[in-house]
């Protein structure tokens, strides 16, 4: 009886965390799971720049998968994942607060800002960086909302 019970609760965990990944990748702009489109999103915080990882050095986290330039970086992503992942799911933030739309970025267009990656659209003259600067921290807050809604 013991061991049955134990094997229910076991597949139900399984189940449960399951379906939180899934929904999580749901939510996050992928390709084939892989985030920021193979780019290094600890060199955001670390150079201050855009640098794109490699599939050698890579970690998965919640089912996400991160490249990295160095393993360095990758270490630093393993031991706190939270504050290197771009907000939004990495869907362009002036979207998500303008129109809570999920729209494509451009790694190579963000901004840091109290800690946090936030990445952009920018193409076909429409850099929604310059946006997003002149908005103010309005912008911020309904990006904020509105992930909250669309993830619940």
């Amino acid at each position: 009886m013991k061991k049955l019970l134990f094997t229910l609760i076991v597949l139900w965990s399984i189940t449960v965390f399951s379906q939180k990944q899934n929904k999580r990748l749901s939510h996050f702009n992928l390709e084939k799971n892989l985030a920021i489109q193979g780019y290094d999103p600890v060199a955001y915080f670390k150079q201050g720049k855009a640098t794109k990882g490699t599939r050698a050095i890579s970690a998965s986290y919640e089912g996400v998968v991160y490249y990295f330039s160095n393993s360095v970086k990758k270490e630093a992503f393993i031991n706190n994942p939270s504050k290197y992942e771009p907000q939004y799911g990495g869907w362009c933030a002036y979207a998500m607060g303008e129109s809570n739309d999920r729209v494509a970025i451009n790694p190579e267009t963000f901004k840091i800002s109290n800690g946090k990656l936030y990445l952009f659209y920018n193409a076909f003259f429409n850099n929604t960086l310059k946006s997003w600067n002149k908005a103010g921290l309005k912008l911020m807050q309904n990006a904020d909302a509105n992930w909250i809604k669309m993830y619940k």
